[in-house]
């Protein structure tokens, strides 16, 4: 754990380099064809992180495919989703008008949807904040640390600071914690059902705070930051795929109350990624970046920048569909 902090600012600072770029030199066609995939599903074991991507790719790695217009798992003849990576879109790199064209890692996590925190909160082991019964509190520091988790050729660790109202540390969650704050990382490499192999490095933290009994409202602040690497071979020879994946997630508000739970009333998430691929010696890259500012119960905006291309969107809450212009 030592390292831990060196490598979460150091993915930080990546992914900090990607959300300020806005302008990028689009791809030809068909390698934007064979890159629509790789911004579908998060990396693998990326679930394992707190972030505001609801799914990963552990099972399938993304393969890219310069010379076949048909990309991974595409049966009906209608080449990869469109330019924004949403499903049910056409090959071009603008679909304005289909209310399918869906955000990137498999959509946003039911937090940020209006399913309340309790709900996906931390994912996994994190659920509703909580560490496993394994993990040891420290008297002097008053962080809890797990003991490294090791599965599929992955190690996960974490820790997390759990604080009252007055500030002290805690050992444990209750109903007296308001703050829980928690940091993941995972690394190592994966060998998919392909024979690919896929190495990660990854890492989150993410602060919650609003939590005691009583709070009118919880506020979200969180980073998350990954990168992998995979190696195989496809239908067009030896291939080597980078993805560059991150988010920032900030003050974001979530009202609480009885009832059914509300979506974010302020805060702005900012998610990034890049892919760059490189098969029988064609090189190209792409990158996606989107912006989603929360406004209560009214629709959030969602502005969608990909390779230089920017498109203004809303997201109707809770559970709606994107809707682009």
């Amino acid at each position: 754990m030592r390292d831990y902090p060196i490598r979460l600012a150091a993915a930080a600072s990546v992914i900090a380099l990607l959300a300020a770029c806005s302008d990028a030199t689009a791809p030809s066609s068909a390698a934007s064809t064979s890159l629509a995939t790789a911004f579908s599903a998060t990396p693998a074991g990326f679930a394992q992180l707190t972030s505001s991507f609801a799914a990963d790719s552990t099972e399938s790695a993304f393969e890219p495919q310069f010379h076949d217009r048909h990309g991974p798992g595409d049966h009906d003849g209608r080449g990869d989703h469109d330019g924004f990576g949403g499903p049910g879109g056409d090959d071009g790199p603008l679909n304005p008008h289909d209310g399918l064209i869906g955000l990137m890692g498999g959509g946003l996590g039911g937090p940020f949807l209006g399913d309340g925190l309790d709900v996906g909160f931390g994912h996994g082991p994190f659920e509703h904040g909580q560490l496993p019964g394994d993990c040891t509190f420290s008297s002097t520091t008053g962080v809890v640390t797990c003991p490294p988790k090791t599965r599929d050729g992955l190690t996960i660790l974490r820790t997390a600071t759990y604080t009252d109202l007055s500030g002290a540390k805690q050992a444990r969650v209750d109903s007296s914690t308001n703050t829980v704050a928690t940091t993941t990382s995972v690394t190592g490499t994966v060998t998919r059902r392909d024979s690919s192999t896929s190495k990660v490095d990854e890492s989150s933290a993410l602060t919650v705070t609003g939590l005691a009994a009583g709070s009118a409202q919880r506020t979200v602040n969180g980073t998350s930051a990954g990168t992998e690497t995979t190696t195989g071979t496809s239908d067009d020879g030896a291939f080597t795929a980078t993805r560059v994946v991150g988010d920032t997630v900030t003050n974001v508000v979530i009202p609480q109350g009885p009832g059914r739970p509300q979506p974010p009333a302020s805060g702005t998430i900012i998610r990034a990624f890049s892919v760059t691929a490189s098969v029988a010696g064609t090189t190209t890259t792409s990158t996606r970046r989107e912006v989603i500012t929360f406004n209560g119960t009214a629709p959030a905006t969602v502005v969608i920048t990909k390779d230089g291309v920017t498109q203004n969107c809303t997201l109707a809450m809770p559970h709606g569909r994107l809707s682009c212009q």
